[in-house]
């Protein structure tokens, strides 16, 4: 994707000592100026993107690791670092959180900072003069990612405020909007993400890695999933497979984290990261906190939660060697250092010397790829005919097959497949945003009974399924209320 200049503008609720301002500042560029060209179109989905990749604080980015400490510290896949002294951290991992977690107080904003950009594109855009198909098309970016972050929000937290254009003035009551329920916060994602069908198949050059007809029917295949809309839910992945987009597994596991491989056959939408970019990206730190010394003493990132996350893989099974770092080589010292416990390792950028500086890993985030559409077939098979059919075998089995695990034998019941997709899932997508929300919409006490099993998340309660409304959120706009529970 080109990486464009990014233009700020004030889009945000302001806080002001009166709810008016007449004042005219003629110094300000406002929306209504601003937006007069080609350029700023492209500039303003540009900056859209941006919020994937990036935090305008200088915070951690979404999709960089705040998102992972919700679905992977709030899961049973991962811990904090012992050397991690961020109370906020430690509560997610040890499921002790409370509506004034820092961690889930910015998720939130970072996802209705990234929904405000889009807004303002979607509103925008239209009212420019240059070609219509190009203008169409930006604006349907647009809301592919605004899609895409509703769609995180309502299996975050619920019902949720739908703000679908940015405020025109400051006046803060207006502002303070209720939650609205989570069945028309799923309306509005279905409807931006068909919107976003129509969206080219694919780029070339230096627009590769934009948001694709395919990547907006593979998001609505797990949205109806979630629903458990099944059928729908097939139709859609039936697109993504039978649609002529040209998607396939990788012939090796490890090459859907590698430079040389980057936006290829598997990748159907990945947040977009380059190596020492410096301000173009904020650091990658799913590798920087994972990886930063070849000291075996210290741990800097995130842990498996325990030794039975690593146990889970066969010694054969080609994806655990990729997914955990248990020993390197330090060619200062000419030695091995041996990690225990094991580290995380999908998201090491191998191209960076010396190794251990990771800070700005290059290494692109899969939000959803082709082995996530098979397994969503295998598991959308078993549940329309109530039982796993030959194809739903196929297709779980390929994902298995590529990892060099034998494929599941015929004559299992319902449960005992479904129970073996969700444990494919499980160690196919480490550290890549799913298992909090494969484990949540299973509903009932699901999630609060994986977290259980771990020493290190007891204080799990069956309200965990959903996470706390921001405090400060609650705070500012008196118009919120919290879930269940919290």
């Amino acid at each position: 994707m080109k990486r464009l200049a990014i233009i700020l503008l004030v889009t945000g609720t302001m806080a002001a000592s009166c709810n008016k301002l007449d004042e005219s500042a003629s110094s300000l560029i406002t929306s209504s100026q601003f937006y007069k060209t080609k350029a700023d179109a492209i500039a303003a989905v540009a900056a859209v993107y941006s919020t994937l990749n990036t935090d305008a604080a200088g915070d951690f980015p979404m999709y960089g690791r705040n998102m992972n400490l919700l679905t992977g510290n709030g899961s049973d896949d991962q811990v904090f670092s012992p050397s991690n002294t961020n109370t906020d951290v430690r509560a997610l991992g040890t499921a002790t959180y409370v509506p004034a977690n820092d961690r889930i107080k910015k998720n939130w904003q970072q996802h209705y900072f990234g929904i405000s950009r889009a807004n303002v594109a979607i509103d925008n855009i239209p009212s420019i003069d240059f070609d219509t198909a190009q203008r169409a098309g930006l604006v349907r970016e647009a809301k592919f990612i605004r899609g895409l972050l509703y769609f995180n929000i309502v299996r975050f937290w619920g019902d949720a405020p739908l703000i679908l254009h940015d405020p025109t003035n400051i006046d803060v009551k207006a502002q303070q909007v209720k939650r609205s329920p989570k069945d028309s916060v799923y309306a509005q994602v279905i409807r931006d993400l068909t919107d976003a069908t129509l969206l080219p198949k694919t780029y070339t050059g230096g627009d590769i890695g934009r948001a694709t007809s395919g990547a907006a029917h593979a998001i609505l295949a797990k949205v109806y999933v979630t629903r458990r809309e099944w059928s729908k839910a097939l139709t859609e992945i039936n697109e993504v497979i039978n649609g002529g987009y040209g998607y396939a597994l990788f012939d090796k596991f490890s090459e859907v984290f590698q430079q040389a491989t980057k936006n290829g056959k598997e990748h159907i939408f990945s947040v977009q990261f380059g190596t020492n970019l410096g301000a173009k990206n904020s650091t990658q730190s799913l590798s920087s906190g994972n990886f930063s010394s070849f000291n075996a003493a210290v741990y800097p990132g995130d842990l498996p939660a325990d030794s039975t996350l690593f146990q889970l893989f066969a010694a054969t099974d080609n994806r655990r060697d990729v997914t955990f770092l248990t020993r390197i080589y330090n060619a200062a010292t000419g030695n091995y250092v041996t990690f225990s416990p094991a580290r995380f390792g999908k998201f090491i950028d191998y191209s960076i010397t010396p190794l251990n500086n990771q800070a700005q890993s290059g290494i692109n985030y899969p939000v959803i790829r082709y082995a996530d559409i098979l397994l969503l077939k295998a598991e959308v098979l078993n549940e329309i005919a109530g039982n796993p059919t030959t194809e739903a075998y196929t297709a779980i089995n390929a994902v298995r097959a590529r990892a060099s695990v034998a494929g599941l034998t015929q004559g299992l019941n319902q449960a005992d497949f479904r129970d073996s997709v969700f444990l494919e899932r499980r160690k196919e997508f480490i550290q890549e945003g799913n298992r909090w929300f494969d484990l949540s919409r299973r509903g009932g006490s699901y999630l609060y009974d994986a977290l259980k099993k771990l020493p290190a998340k007891t204080g799990a309660a069956l309200k965990d399924t959903l996470f706390p409304i921001p405090q400060a959120e609650i705070d500012i706009n008196n118009q919120l209320t919290n879930n269940p529970g919290w």
